[in-house]
């Protein structure tokens, strides 16, 4: 029940209509029987600065940042966790004295998504396809937990030059290996786990896959596609067709909530809770009963 001392946490972004996080944190907050709402925040360009001072007048507890506004955000905050700084990019906003805290937790969402298949990081040889926003911060997160190479594939190879610099730079180890996405037959002959981080094949556009090959496909043991809608990607189906395992990005989705759930509130979601929530995502995403 909503009362006078509810507390209120919600999403920032434009647009925000079609988000999941409501039920991510509204269904913890059930489950944990906090005394907490969670809403989503449609905010206009040129706005986001007023945005986050009217939530810490508010006494809002938290906030999430989703597009167009994880690197703007920045420039409101009062302090900033190392990950979201070298990553340039802030999803989540937690109170503190003067103002809020600025997180990433979306790479750490993927990681603790990625533990929770059974796929390590450490050690492992790794395609990353593409150069934007979302395979940047997944090169950095292969950075901080010592995947031996990256081999990052993007139509543009001189954006992928330029991540790979970056990355390599911030993180102090040579681990970003720059190629153009049509160079993929140079890949060393063996197997690799690949994480699929552009939109290419994102909903509807469901029959789109980044590379055709099938020859592709023979070198990857895991395949990791970051989206979650459809279920089964064309990159996905590839995967499988070539015997490797493969994975979408709903779990990513539902780890990067909880994990900001946890730091708004200081608790641990335990698994078998966050199991729970995934079960109501998979329900409401893919229309099961």
């Amino acid at each position: 029940m909503i009362d006078g001392h509810t507390r209120t946490c919600g999403l920032i972004g434009n647009p925000v209509e079609h988000t999941m996080s409501p039920l991510i944190h509204n269904t913890l907050a059930g489950l944990l029987s906090h005394n907490l709402v969670y809403v989503p925040f449609h905010v206009e360009e040129g706005k986001v600065q007023q945005a986050v001072e009217g939530a810490y007048a508010l006494n809002v507890l938290g906030v999430n940042v989703t597009v167009p506004y994880k690197s703007q955000v920045m420039e409101s905050l009062v302090e900033m966790d190392e990950l979201a700084q070298k990553i340039g990019a802030v999803n989540t906003l937690v109170r503190c004295n003067g103002g809020f805290k600025g997180y990433n937790t979306d790479m750490p969402g993927l990681y603790r998504a990625l533990v929770s298949e059974g796929i390590e990081l450490e050690d492992q040889e790794v395609i990353l396809l593409g150069a934007g926003g979302a395979a940047r911060a997944v090169a950095f997160l292969c950075a901080v937990h010592q995947v031996k190479k990256v081999y990052m594939l993007n139509r543009s190879a001189d954006k992928a030059k330029l991540v790979a610099e970056e990355v390599n730079s911030k993180s102090g180890r040579e681990c970003i290996y720059p190629m153009a996405l049509e160079d993929y037959q140079a890949l060393p002959d063996q197997k690799f786990l690949a994480i699929q981080a552009t939109s290419v094949g994102l909903y509807p556009n469901i029959e789109d896959v980044i590379i055709q090959d099938r020859s592709f496909y023979e070198k990857i043991h895991t395949g990791y596609d970051l989206i979650y809608k459809p279920r089964d990607t064309s990159f996905m189906k590839l995967v499988r067709q070539s015997g490797g395992k493969a994975y979408h990005g709903l779990k990513m989705l539902l780890y990067q909530g909880i994990i900001a759930y946890e730091l708004w509130n200081e608790v641990s979601v335990p698994e078998k809770m966050a199991m729970q929530v995934y079960e109501r995502l998979e329900r409401e995403i893919y229309n099961e009963k």
